[in-house]
């Protein structure tokens, strides 16, 4: 291919054909809506650190399902916020615990809308870490047994995807059994296969009130700078049932992505955290970038990379965005 016989311009001149050839589409049934559920009454109380986002009661929550769902968004994520917290983070399996309740009332408002549920315990427990502690670290085996029961519980109250957060070594397969003893085979997990020690989840950390009060997440979370190690912890998660695989973050981890879509061709979740919305609305509300245009180009290069769904706060904003442009972008 030479010029002048090749011109790619030809196929950029007009809209219609740049439609014609656009290889990679993003459309509101690609994203999954993060929410925060909170004790309380009516409350709607905004994240300081994430303009647009918020902690919803349970009837907030409720009130607000059918819009979400209207829009397109097929599936939401709840992340729950305790009245009371103690070391094991024994709220997260009450059965009238916050997001049990959340998960109760949701699916009778909107039985179509997929409640997925956030599985850790840094929202629960009082010292902000994933599991329980035994002398200033993370005590894996014993972090399981307490992951069982919260899955079942959830299980119970109505989830429609059990996604285990935290990192911890065998979770899947403690999960996937403590589910199929307890009656619940269907029940699909969304594994936070890759998931990195990030600076990306400050504004997270407000928004579900989960900042550790000593240490951090190091010893369970990835080091930024190794992207086998994140193959092999994928394929550690598939091999013990795991039915969706995430990466997490999304913009800084693209190639992570791309790898473990190619590698392994499983349904691929990318989480677009609190930091890339949060920088993104930031420069946005300076007048330093279009913020819908930078929303939908970093979405959609998330799709490009091999997400087949993205856990995205912009997800309302994109549908929106994308239902004033024709549907897709």
């Amino acid at each position: 291919m030479s010029f002048p016989d090749h011109r790619l311009r030809r196929l950029r001149a007009r809209p219609g054909l740049r439609t014609l050839i656009r290889e990679t589409t993003l459309a509101p049934g690609d994203f999954i809506l993060p929410l925060f559920v909170c004790p309380g009454t009516g409350v709607d109380k905004p994240v300081g650190s994430m303009p647009g986002v918020s902690q919803w009661s349970v009837d907030t929550l409720v009130s607000r399902a059918p819009d979400i769902a209207g829009e397109g968004i097929p599936a939401v994520m709840l992340f729950g916020i305790p009245e009371k917290k103690d070391a094991a983070g024994s709220a997260s399996w009450k059965k009238d615990g916050i997001v049990q309740t959340g998960l109760r009332e949701l699916q009778k408002a909107v039985p179509d809308l997929v409640a997925i549920v956030d599985l850790c315990f840094c929202e629960y427990t009082d010292h902000g870490h994933c599991g329980v502690m035994r002398d200033g670290d993370l005590d894996n085996d014993a972090t399981l047994e307490n992951l069982n029961r919260q899955a079942v519980s959830l299980a119970e109250a109505g989830a429609g995807v059990i996604a285990p957060s935290g990192m911890v070594d065998g979770m899947v397969g403690s999960i996937r059994g403590a589910l199929d003893a307890a009656g619940f085979e269907t029940l699909p997990i969304m594994s936070y296969a890759a998931k990195y020690a990030s600076a990306f989840y400050g504004p997270f950390r407000e928004a579900a009130e989960s900042t550790p009060a000593f240490g951090d997440r190091r010893t369970h979370q990835m080091d930024p700078a190794n992207g086998d190690e994140a193959l092999r912890e994928v394929a550690l998660d598939i091999e013990e049932g795991a039915d969706i695989v995430m990466v997490k973050p999304a913009l800084p981890y693209l190639d992570v992505i791309h790898r473990v879509k190619e590698a392994y061709g499983m349904p691929t979740a990318a989480y677009q955290v609190s930091g890339e919305y949060s920088m993104i609305r930031a420069a946005a509300e300076r007048g330093w970038i279009d913020g819908e245009r930078v929303m939908l180009e970093s979405l959609i290069a998330i799709k490009r990379a091999g997400a087949d769904m993205i856990l995205t706060y912009f997800a309302r904003d994109a549908a929106r965005a994308l239902a004033a442009g024709g549907g897709r972008a």
